[in-house]
């Protein structure tokens, strides 16, 4: 197995990765790095401290390809598997159309999830200002996308990246007490058309299991 991809069982950017790489049919390895109670992982895997040893953060790629790629963080791993294993493109053809691509896929991790990240630490107190700011963020998010869908099946037109991380970034939205409503119906057929890929299903399924293994809620829209 030339690929290797480390991730971790809550790890929405490492679950980014791998649907990427099962959407491409690649064969890979996977590996879960030591997880512990608190949201933590720790010991920390050896691969990931020396690739990424400063955030010390899944997910992690290597590649034994050409010498060796060993990369971090998500988006720089989509762009090489793309450029790697082109088939099936998760990428549209056009230049301008896989800008506007790549800004929704950035949008979904620095504008969208900077939201959810303020629940994380809320969920005792969902009625406080912060949260209700936070929550009104993500609505608001959703209201741009269901535009969006009104032309397309897609975020970007055909699938891709961008589906794959606004997905998952909304599964753990979901979770933390943001997710979408009937406000936005487009968004939410969206959802199902994504969330029915089995690529998807590959890793969103076990997550989940895991989940509820823990004791901690899963999502309605999940409870298969």
């Amino acid at each position: 197995m030339t690929i290797h991809i480390y991730s971790g069982p809550l790890s929405m950017f490492g679950a980014k990765v791998e649907i990427a790489a099962r959407e491409k049919g690649l064969a890979f390895e996977l590996v879960m790095v030591p997880f512990i109670e608190g949201d933590a992982y720790e010991p920390k895997h050896p691969v990931v401290l020396r690739v990424n040893p400063v955030k010390q953060q899944v997910p992690v790629l290597t590649d034994e390809i050409d010498g060796g790629v060993e990369l971090f963080d998500s988006t720089q791993i989509f762009e090489y598997l793309e450029d790697r294993y082109p088939a099936p493109a998760l990428w549209p053809e056009g230049i301008a159309e896989r800008a506007r691509a790549r800004q929704l896929e950035q949008k979904s991790d620095e504008v969208f999830f900077p939201n959810v990240i303020k629940l994380f630490g809320l969920q005792h107190d969902m009625h406080s200002a912060a949260a209700i700011a936070a929550c009104a963020g993500c609505a608001r998010f959703y209201e741009e996308m269901e535009g969006l869908l009104a032309t397309r099946v897609y975020l970007a037109g055909p699938y891709s990246f961008a589906d794959i991380a606004f997905y998952m970034a909304c599964v753990f939205a979901d979770r933390k007490g943001a997710g979408m409503t009937d406000a936005t119906p487009r968004l939410l057929a969206w959802r199902t058309r994504v969330g029915d890929r089995p690529a998807v299903r590959a890793v969103v399924d076990p997550m989940m299991r895991f989940l509820a293994s823990q004791g901690r809620g899963v999502p309605a829209f999940l409870q298969r």
